[in-house]
């Protein structure tokens, strides 16, 4: 199955206004009432979250009335909806305030991310950035592009490979447990740089368009990964789990390392994952 042009304009159109109407006015402008914690206090969810994913779920069942429609903050309600995306017809994949973390904390290192998923397999992805404007999109087989606010478009590409010591990355080790928290953080002093964002967005936004080598998450919940690895693939890139089989929707464990090439990620998880 493929998206008509038509249908995907609708996702990017819905997905800004969900960021201009819901998102950016309550940017820096939460009162204590409107965050909450759900799993601990690093994980949060605000009223940005909630009314912005509202937003984009009330818009996809207007265009999309038959669809399976998977929200990050509505998974809390009903966790059956993961494992629905195996078998799907026609999914949509919700993470309405990604790093939430950052944005209650007045951090400009958010997006809005919408993964479309068809018969086991994600279609398209859609990754945008309401504080800037830009938008990153990619439908499978047709690569990665980059949105400007102001209306250019470029393709995107993954980086060069490069020896592991010369490579720059990111990987999420802070939600890790033990032992592999403390193992894969001494081991990232093996790459030349290593960060993590708190944002599977840009995370994957750096990785597609080039700026980064490397990402690896634990945690594979839908809503951060499907439209990410997308378009990491779709710019290039090689992305696997950590026993190697793909990534696909409706799966929630196992870990995901997304590289340069198959190369680059042999490397990353002999040398970083490592076990």
């Amino acid at each position: 199955m493929t998206l008509s042009d038509p249908d995907f304009d609708y996702l990017m159109t819905t997905v800004t206004e969900a960021g201009a109407l819901e998102i950016l006015p309550r940017f820096r402008n939460l009162a204590a009432g409107d965050v909450a914690e759900k799993a601990s206090a690093i994980d949060l969810v605000t009223e940005a979250d909630l009314l912005a994913e509202r937003h984009i779920t009330a818009a996809l069942k207007v265009r999309f009335p038959g669809a399976l429609v998977v929200g990050e903050e509505a998974y809390e309600a009903d966790r059956s909806v993961v494992s629905a995306l195996a078998d799907a017809d026609l999914a949509f994949v919700i993470d309405p305030v990604d790093g939430t973390l950052n944005f209650a904390s007045g951090l400009p290192v958010f997006g809005t991310i919408l993964a479309v998923v068809a018969k086991g397999e994600t279609i398209a992805g859609i990754i945008h950035d309401p504080v800037l404007g830009d938008t990153v999109t990619a439908m499978r087989g047709a690569g990665t592009y980059q949105r400007r606010r102001e209306g250019q478009v470029s393709r995107l590409a993954v980086a060069s490979a490069v020896p592991l010591r010369e490579m720059v990355g990111s990987i999420s080790w802070g939600h890790m447990d033990e032992p592999d928290r403390s193992r894969i953080s001494a081991n990232m002093a093996k790459v030349r740089m290593a960060f993590s964002l708190n944002c599977s967005a840009y995370e994957y936004w750096l990785g597609a368009s080039g700026k980064i080598h490397f990402t690896g998450h634990a945690k594979l919940m839908p809503w951060d990964h499907l439209a990410g690895v997308l378009v990491h693939q779709e710019a290039g890139g090689f992305a696997a789990k950590f026993d190697g089989t793909p990534y696909r929707p409706g799966e929630t464990t196992g870990g995901i390392i997304s590289a340069s090439d198959e190369e680059s990620w042999r490397i990353i998880r002999r040398e970083i994952v490592g076990a």
